[in-house]
């Protein structure tokens, strides 16, 4: 009964218009008035409250102000102009080039709304002019965005981190192989596609202009090295890194290329606590609504008797269980709200299966990246909507093909364990 008390309300509330967060607090306070009576409502405000606390979220806004910065800035392109110089020139080119560009502006960022705003934005246009159909041109902006939430740094993988428990470093290290197994997959279909529809290639660019990009890019690259080569090494902790890095963008925006000035600061910060109010606001509901189902008993409930799933149900069956869990709930709602009401549920079985949590971490991460830019709700196509000013329909037509990819690399990910793993146990031994 607690569970359809809590499903029908989110469904009503939901189908209403009303914002994630007001179902998620509606549901969990109808469960304790309703079928826990000496509970104080209070409890659930304590829960929220302490749903915020942990020190590593800090990173989140963090990274946010970092990517917003070099969002206003000139980093992002830096990085495309760098990439298209040097691969623009082969088939498929410009395609190869934007799923390089949104790799390495999400090892900057760590957001994929941030990628498909900074990469999107110039290469757009670029791509239509070489004859590329809009649908695909859109389509692979908005999916090779999702690379940035599994090169670290991941906003994912932090909350992933807060809510399971799991070590962010090892997370952020484990990110990487898979990050470039999709990049290497999207190449090889951009260069497939590209012969398809018979574009031509670009012309090759000369070595001084090579040179003069790489110049100009030396920079901007030195984001992921700071932040992976400082984990790495023990120097400093993800939250650090976070820190680091918007000094950093700070420095390279302001003092070296001087495309901002430090009156930009304050609108940019303005603009980063917006966000971060958001994300908090989502993670202090979340929190306390899985604080509830948990009081409740409800995952057991859903696991075992809904699900029949146990911690003998076999490494493939939790797998791909969990898999397909966040993926269809990302299709629907906001990625940060799907880790936090189902990671309490599947992550104890995983666990108690003897399921490396790191790997359960990735295999989840990408799963939520995948459900971003899945139809119907996924939110990066509202975001290239609103960008791109493009009907829904034509921003989702050919999305297809790249799903495909992803869930692909999915059961790569689920088969051979080592693509995520190798680096995490060569990083942390």
């Amino acid at each position: 009964m607690e569970a359809l008390l809590i499903i029908g309300i989110m469904i009503i509330l939901l189908l209403l218009g009303f914002p994630m967060k007001v179902p998620l607090i509606v549901a969990a306070l109808a469960v304790l008035l309703v079928f826990h009576p000496d509970v104080t409502p209070a409890v659930l405000v304590q829960q929220m409250i302490g749903g915020i606390k942990p020190a590593a979220l800090i990173a989140v806004p963090m990274f946010i102000f970092a990517a917003d910065i070099m969002t206003r800035g000139n980093s992002a392109n830096r990085l495309l102009d760098l990439v298209t110089a040097f691969v623009g020139h082969l088939r498929g080119g410009l395609p190869i080039a934007s799923a390089i560009s949104c790799t390495l502006f999400g090892a900057m960022s760590g957001s994929t709304q941030a990628t498909v705003v900074a990469i999107g934005g110039p290469l757009r246009p670029q791509l239509l002019k070489a004859g590329y159909p809009d649908s695909f041109t859109t389509a692979l902006i908005i999916n090779a965005s999702d690379i940035a939430l599994l090169i670290p740094p991941s906003i994912g993988m932090i909350v992933y981190g807060v809510v399971s428990g799991t070590s962010i470093g090892e997370l952020f290290i484990a990110g990487i192989g898979p990050g470039l197994l999709v990049l290497l997959l999207f190449c090889i279909y951009c260069w497939i596609a590209s012969i398809r529809m018979q574009i031509p290639r670009q012309e090759k660019t000369d070595a001084a202009t090579r040179r003069t990009a790489l110049r100009k890019a030396l920079l901007p690259l030195g984001f992921p090295l700071i932040i992976i080569g400082g984990i790495y090494s023990g120097i400093f902790s993800p939250t650090e890194a976070a820190a680091i890095s918007v000094l950093y963008a700070a420095i390279l925006e302001i003092v070296f290329f001087r495309d901002l000035s430090v009156k930009d600061i304050p609108d940019i910060a303005l603009s980063t606590g917006l966000i971060t109010a958001v994300v908090f606001i989502l993670v202090g509901a979340g929190a306390g609504f899985s604080w509830v189902i948990s009081f409740a008993q409800l995952p057991d409930a859903l696991i075992n008797n809904w699900l029949g799933l146990t911690p003998d149900s076999g490494y493939w069956t939790i797998m791909l269980t969990i898999a397909i869990a966040y993926f269809i709930g990302c299709m629907f709602v906001d990625p940060i709200v799907v880790i936090l009401i189902l990671t309490p549920i599947f992550h104890p079985v995983a666990i108690a299966a003897g399921i490396d949590p790191v790997l359960v971490g990735i295999v989840v991460t990408l799963q939520v990246a995948i459900g971003s830019a899945t139809p119907p709700f996924g939110c990066d196509i509202f975001t290239a909507i609103a960008v791109f000013r493009r009907p829904y329909l034509e921003v989702i037509r050919g999305t297809p093909p790249f799903i495909v990819i992803l869930l692909f690399a999915g059961i790569l990910l689920i088969a051979f364990p080592s693509i995520s793993l190798f680096l995490r146990n060569l990083a942390f031994g």
